[in-house]
C-alpha cells in the first residue's frame, strides 16, 4: 500500500519535473523579424500595385491643374500675403505649446504634494505666459485676416 502511494505520488509529479523545450534563442525574434517583414511590405506593396494599375497614357484633361472642383483663374504660383504665413506659425506654436500640457497633467496627478505645488504654479506661469503672447499678436493684428 505505502509504495503504491509513493509510486502514484511520483506519476503525478513527474510532469512537473519535466521540463520543456521551447526551442532555441533564435525563435523568441520570431515576432520582430515578422513586425518588420509586415512594415517593410505594408507600404511597399501599394506603391507596386499602383505602378502596374494605373493608366499609362494622360491626356489634357488629366493634366490640368484641379482644386475644389473650381477651375483656376490664375496661374498656380501666385504669393500668398505674410499674414496667411504668420497666422499659421501662430497656430503651430500655439498648438505645440499645448502638447506640454499633457506631462505636466500626468505629473500633477503624482502623490508628492510638495511637488504638485510647485507644478500648479509653474503651469499658471507656463499659461500666463501663453496669454500674454496671444494678446500681443492680438494687438499687433496678427489674427486679421483682412
Amino acid at each position: 500500500m505505502f509504495k503504491t502511494i509513493l509510486l502514484l505520488q511520483e506519476n503525478l509529479a513527474a510532469p512537473l519535473a519535466k521540463t520543456t523545450n521551447i526551442g532555441s534563442p533564435v525563435t523568441a525574434y520570431w515576432p520582430v523579424m515578422i513586425f518588420f517583414l509586415v512594415a517593410i511590405v505594408f507600404p511597399v506593396l501599394p506603391i507596386v500595385l499602383g505602378r502596374f494599375l494605373r493608366p499609362i497614357n494622360y491626356g489634357k484633361d488629366k493634366m490640368r491643374p484641379y482644386e475644389c472642383g473650381i477651375d483656376p483663374k490664375t496661374e498656380a504660383h501666385d504669393r500668398f500675403t505674410v499674414r496667411y504665413y504668420i497666422v499659421a506659425m501662430l497656430f503651430l506654436i500655439f498648438d505645440v505649446e499645448t502638447i506640454f500640457l499633457l506631462p505636466w497633467a500626468i505629473i500633477f496627478m503624482g502623490d508628492d504634494f510638495s511637488f504638485t505645488k510647485f507644478a500648479l504654479v509653474e503651469m499658471f506661469v507656463f499659461i500666463g505666459i501663453l496669454v500674454v503672447g496671444y494678446y500681443y499678436a492680438w494687438r499687433k493684428g496678427a489674427l486679421e485676416w483682412a
